[in-house]
């Protein structure tokens, strides 16, 4: 909720354009949404690549423009690219507010947690493609626990949760890759030399709940530091709690399911989220809601 009140003082104190994926328009901050912000009169666009605010950067020079860089390593090539085009092109009214994060150590952070019970992993598809497979052996080995890398159809998971269990059965605890078709053992190397050059890994990034996670985010490098909208503008920088009544960290953690959360499909429903679980249809408390035994209708 802190870098989402940036995100909204960026709009509101400082003229700025603000452009971002539609779905982050609606995450609530502690002074309401991107969402309510723009129907206040914000200049809050949705775009659908972090070029295109590059475009609207090169297109109104005059204007302040920035891109809110959200997301895991499936994102975060996208977002460097555009500031290497920002870069080159000379666009000095181009910046981002970088919240890309990294997917191994709010894993690491997961399995260590004596209340988080895990005997296996299905590694994500998509993080995957940029990263491969290898990051996930220090986490095999760590903590004992097989790890396959899954892609998203049915049958997929389906096969990636089998070779979980087999290898549960045979006492084993290894990184299998059950996505060849878009995943290699290394990952992709030009993906990942783009991050190098562009991002320094923050020393900390705060989750929700999981509070402050070592190495877990990245930061824009000194080199590229004219494009860094933390930099360039005066921003809150203070991290906010949740509503006390919202538990979207522990629906994160797996230490409830969504329906256990009180205001779960009363106060907080996809029209009205008060967590990030619930703003995405991708999130755990919105496939919850939609497709859950109460699907479709409010508990109220």
């Amino acid at each position: 909720r802190g870098r989402l009140d940036d995100a909204v003082a960026l709009v509101r104190d400082h003229d700025v354009t603000l452009c971002s994926y539609g779905d982050v328009l609606r995450v609530p901050g502690t002074h309401g949404s991107l969402l309510e912000a723009r129907s206040a009169g914000a200049d809050i666009r949705i775009v659908y690549s972090p070029l295109d605010a590059v475009a609207l950067a090169a297109a109104e020079p005059d204007r302040q423009v920035a891109f809110l860089g959200i997301g895991f390593e499936t994102t975060a090539p996208a977002t460097a690219a555009a500031i290497v085009a920002a870069h080159q092109e000379g666009l000095e009214n181009f910046t981002v507010l970088c919240n890309l994060v990294r997917v191994v150590p709010p894993l690491a952070a997961l399995l260590d947690d004596p209340t988080t019970r895990l005997d296996g992993l299905i590694g994500p598809g998509h993080v995957s493609t940029i990263i491969g497979c290898a990051p996930y052996t220090e986490l095999a080995t760590r903590f004992a626990v097989p790890i396959v890398v899954a892609g998203f159809e049915p049958l997929d998971l389906l096969a990636a949760t089998l070779a979980v269990v087999r290898q549960i059965q045979e006492g084993r605890a290894e990184v299998e890759n059950g996505y060849r078709r878009a995943v290699t053992w290394d990952g992709n190397a030009a993906a990942l030399d783009l991050l190098d050059d562009v991002f320094d890994v923050r020393d900390t990034f705060e989750w929700r709940g999981l509070g402050l996670i070592d190495r877990s985010g990245y930061e824009i490098a000194e080199r590229y530091a004219a494009h860094d909208a933390e930099r360039r503008f005066d921003l809150p920088g203070v991290a906010s709690p949740d509503p006390r009544a919202c538990r979207c960290g522990d629906v994160l953690r797996g230490a409830i399911r969504p329906e256990a959360c009180k205001v779960f499909g009363t106060a907080c429903t996809p029209d009205h989220p008060i967590g990030s679980c619930m703003v995405s249809s991708e999130g755990a408390c919105a496939a919850a809601f939609r497709y859950g035994p109460d699907a479709g209708r409010s508990l109220v």
